[in-house]
């Protein structure tokens, strides 16, 4: 009976899924760099040239220890556009400041287009490596940074467009025969596509359609890009070129209408949407194997900030989120964790699948399914166990009562052929007697 119980407490506890954000750092005044000292910070906050109130994270990706951040560069006052922080700190209770990654002299030097104008769009591939996108500037095309995070961030690639600004979001596809990073273009009717291995970029054309966001479904699937549109609920899908290198025109699929107008989405390894919103407080959930529902997934307080999260997966299966809040006298910033189980759509899926979050409180149906037939197929076993217990118990109790049947069946045979052999000995001790007594 102790294993049905067990089996019905682990039932009952599959059915409730649930995702706990906790705070890992918060930032009540404002994000600032690790200046290389105090006295060129106080120059730069003298001078304008660095206001930690007009920090904003734009992108975030993360990768071991650290987190990466692209900030927004349409202010005055941000001299480095991409910093990393670690996602744990045990050397202060104060939060970390942003480091300039790889370096600030890579950032410093003004009108240098072998140095990084703009970060926009991050990725970090299944390898190890940081894909940043640089905007350019105005002397300076647009640019793609890889930085192996795994050999002392050495710089890979730098490669040159021959385009400049509105570079927004990238995903990367990793084929067998090469790398492909699919860009999307703030407005622009069309998508960059870059080769690795030939370090070269086509075009897909998508008339009609100005892409703003861009998502990759997982890799075992026939690959799908998901698009929006900037400052629209629409959201659209093509399937993944047969060759990336030509370049050609695509007619993208309407997949659906959001409820909101999207600025970031995001797919898992499981099929997981997430995406969030302008001007919105929280971010949602989709599974896209199921019918269209939204879940929400994070909600946070009163915000005012068209643009307040920047999230991503890690390898773990941990969600990362930073919070923005400009409502109060000076803007503050929170970074949150959650684990998932789900990671970045640049890992394999599982064969076998433990969960697949869709939002708070829910489950994957499917999963759920598995896990119900499991438990089931344990309850089942639970009972035969119970019964054939039981049905031992009953034999080895009518066993023995049979054994002590036999038993006292036998000493009454004892008794009765031990009674018959005394008077058998009686009859012939006195036959004896008889025949052998002396004549009188």
């Amino acid at each position: 009976m102790d294993l049905f119980c067990l089996a019905i407490i682990l039932l009952r506890l599959s059915l409730v899924t649930s995702v706990n954000f906790t705070q890992v750092f918060e930032w009540p005044d404002g994000l600032d760099y690790e200046w290389p000292s105090e006295a060129k910070r106080t120059r730069a906050l003298k001078y304008g040239t660095s206001d930690p109130e007009k920090i904003v994270p734009l992108f975030m990706a993360v990768f071991g220890t650290r987190i990466f951040l692209s900030l927004e560069k349409y202010n005055v006052g941000i001299p480095v556009t991409l910093v990393s922080l670690p996602t744990s700190s045990k050397k202060s209770s104060a939060p970390p400041k942003l480091t300039p990654f790889p370096s600030w002299d890579i950032h410093k030097k003004y009108g240098d287009c072998n140095n990084i104008d703009r970060a926009t769009g991050l990725e970090v591939d299944s390898v190890g490596r940081l894909w940043v996108l640089d905007d350019g500037g105005f002397r300076c095309n647009s640019k793609q940074w890889i930085f192996d995070l795994s050999n002392n961030d050495h710089t890979i690639l730098i490669h040159h467009f021959h385009f400049c600004y509105d570079m927004h979001n990238l995903v990367l596809d990793e084929t067998p025969n090469g790398y492909f990073a699919y860009i999307a273009r703030w407005g622009e009717p069309h998508i960059v596509v870059f080769s690795l291995e030939r370090e070269d970029s086509s075009i897909l054309y998508t008339p009609g359609m100005n892409v703003f966001s861009i998502a990759l479904s997982p890799k075992e699937e026939a690959r799908q890009l998901y698009l929006s549109r900037y400052n629209s609920t629409e959201l659209y899908s093509i399937p993944i070129p047969e060759n990336p290198h030509e370049t050609q025109t695509v007619n993208p699929k309407l997949t659906r209408n959001w409820k909101a107008r999207p600025y970031r989405i995001l797919m898992d390894n499981h099929g997981t949407m997430y995406a969030a919103f302008l001007w919105e407080n929280h971010i949602i959930s989709w599974n896209t194997d199921q019918p269209y529902q939204e879940q929400h997934f994070h909600e946070a307080g009163k915000l005012d900030m068209s643009w307040p999260f920047a999230f991503a997966l890690d390898s773990l299966g941990t969600f990362w989120v930073t919070v923005f809040n400009n409502t109060g006298n000076k803007p503050s910033f929170r970074l949150l964790k959650a684990a998932v189980g789900a990671k970045p759509y640049t890992s394999d899926s599982p064969t076998t699948q433990v969960g697949r979050f869709t939002g708070k409180g829910q489950t994957d149906k499917s999963t759920n399914s598995a896990l119900i037939g499991s438990l089931a197929f344990l309850l089942v076993l639970s009972c035969f166990i119970v019964i054939w217990l039981s049905l031992r118990m009953k034999k080895s109790i009518i066993y023995k009562e049979q054994c002590n049947g036999v038993a006292m069946e036998m000493a009454a045979i004892r008794n009765s052929v031990s009674l018959y052999e005394e008077v058998d000995e009686g009859i012939e001790n006195a036959l004896y007697r008889l025949f052998t007594a002396p004549p009188p």
